[in-house]
């Protein structure tokens, strides 16, 4: 997922000195990761190779089955002996048949370009008016009551030009949940990228799938469409069919044991699933593989930290979290969750020049690290940021009270936040000298984070997260998705 985080409670911060808990012995480890990585990473070259073997890695379907298999040998290869798959049972999704056609009545029809969002039901024939709904939020529908009942509600992406300053924006799924709230028989959704771009994505807050037929059209099209809303009204025909059906899937972790505080354990994740428009290079390639080749790099260096790291590719994270949900869900059953005393998630990560945390009170620990790293690389700029979002695979972590982060701070590769999503998120857009960036620099992260004498952390209590969520302002899109746990 592109930008997945809503960040509602960030702090950009300029670097600190030295801070009191930096291990002298840090600057020769990350120096030996840094000419590890520089010279011999291999993230590069095995992400080319499974693009090109194995394609798009969606979950539940023979190449996702296939991608799950080249991480696990490839973790094996780098000479981890604890090497398993986490399996799962996920909805799977997959689209099938889509025509979208709308004109002035139902006799007067032209198709337009669209991709069905994935959750959509298997069959629809949805023949209705279209209503102009504006960025699709609550209060564009508690604005004109009763306006999309029945209807299909014409909503853009993003926050459309002139809209009130301070006007936020839900995540695609939250603006299909909140349509289906006020009676929309289905929605039309339009992108906010030029050229005609279609995007996919889930549009299911759940996993599940939804009782509305939910599609994607180009910025163009959508735009002229509400041109000629404001003239006259129209009409269009939503014609779909999908596969939805109970599948397995298998998140693959590989653990490299800690010395000294060996049940405290380090999570580092990335998902290893895309959407199948493209090979996912971007999303969430560049992400995962660098995962794996930060695990190589410690291998290779035998680092031993003082605590456990778990190495996780996660599944299903494009289909709403569904491995990540699943890794949670056994830590909370077997009680090793109080074990866990961070997660890290590269999702889509790229050339970081800071560190990221919703713990504010791990900010010397993270800032001490990145000063190490910013005086091997100048142009790592050691920036902080404490912050809270969601819609990757640190939130199910993050919904139980444990402390989150990751590396932040860089631009993606030239044009791959337009092809977010799209069937234009080739290996071709990777930047290698980014990739090497992400997996040196957080590697580094990750070393000094394992090995601290101690993580100025804890784990919140219920009480604490509630609150915790509440102050970050993401109650009311965790409502949406109906993962609010708490009463009023």
């Amino acid at each position: 997922m592109l930008y997945k985080f809503k960040i509602l409670a960030l702090s950009l911060l300029l670097p600190l000195p030295v801070a009191a808990q930096e291990n002298p012995a840090w600057e020769k480890v990350f120096n030996r990761i840094n000419t590890e990585v520089q010279q011999n990473s291999k993230a590069y070259s095995t992400l080319q190779q499974a693009s090109t073997t194995i394609g798009h890695r969606l979950t539940g379907s023979e190449n996702g089955k296939k991608a799950e298999e080249y991480a696990y040998n490839l973790l094996k290869s780098y000479g981890y002996e604890t090497v398993h798959y986490q399996p799962f049972e996920v909805e799977s999704w997959r689209r099938g048949q889509l025509r979208v056609r709308v004109g002035t009545d139902a006799n007067h029809l032209q198709e337009i370009k669209s991709v069905s969002l994935a959750h959509s039901p298997v069959k629809a024939d949805l023949t209705a008016e279209v209503v102009d709904m504006g960025n699709g939020l609550e209060a564009d529908y508690q604005a004109r009551p009763g306006a999309v009942t029945g209807k299909i509600a014409l909503v853009y992406l993003g926050v459309l030009p002139g809209s009130a300053p301070g006007t936020g924006t839900l995540h695609r799924s939250e603006k299909t949940a909140i349509a289906t709230k006020y009676g929309a028989s289905g929605i039309i959704i339009i992108n906010t990228v030029a050229g005609g771009t279609l995007l996919t994505g889930t549009a299911s807050v759940t996993g599940k799938l939804i009782t509305i037929p939910a599609v994607c059209i180009g910025k163009e099209d959508g735009l002229k469409l509400k041109d000629q809303l404001s003239s006259g009204p129209l009409v269009s025909t939503i014609n779909m069919t999908n596969f939805s059906g109970v599948i397995k899937a298998r998140n693959v972790i590989a653990t490299l044991p800690g010395t000294s505080f060996k049940k405290e354990k380090i999570v580092v994740g990335g998902h290893l699933d895309t959407w199948d428009l493209a090979s996912g290079a971007i999303d969430n390639g560049i992400g995962s593989f660098s995962v794996m080749d930060m695990a190589r790099t410690f291998k290779i260096l035998k680092l031993q930290p003082k605590r456990t790291i778990e190495f996780v590719l996660f599944m299903g994270e494009e289909e709403g979290l569904l491995g990540s949900k699943a890794y949670v869900a056994e830590a909370l059953k077997d009680k090793s969750i109080n074990n866990i005393a961070f997660m890290l998630n590269y999702d889509m990560t790229n050339d970081p020049k800071g560190y990221h945390t919703t713990s504010e009170a791990c900010k010397p620990l993270f800032q001490s690290i990145g000063n190490i790293a910013s005086k091997i690389d100048t142009t790592f700029k050691n920036t902080f940021s404490s912050r809270a979002g969601l819609h990757s695979d640190h939130q199910p972590f993050m919904l139980h009270g444990l402390p989150t982060g990751g590396s932040f701070g860089g631009k993606l590769p030239k044009g791959g936040g337009d092809c977010y999503h799209a069937d234009c998120d080739g290996f071709d857009l990777v930047e290698e000298s980014g990739l090497k960036n992400t997996v040196r620099f957080s590697s580094m992260l990750v070393y000094g984070l394992a090995d601290a004498p101690k993580i100025p952390t804890k784990r919140l209590t219920d009480a604490e997260t509630k609150a915790f969520l509440i102050a970050n302002k993401l109650q009311e899109p965790l409502k949406i998705a109906s993962d609010w746990r708490w009463a009023d």
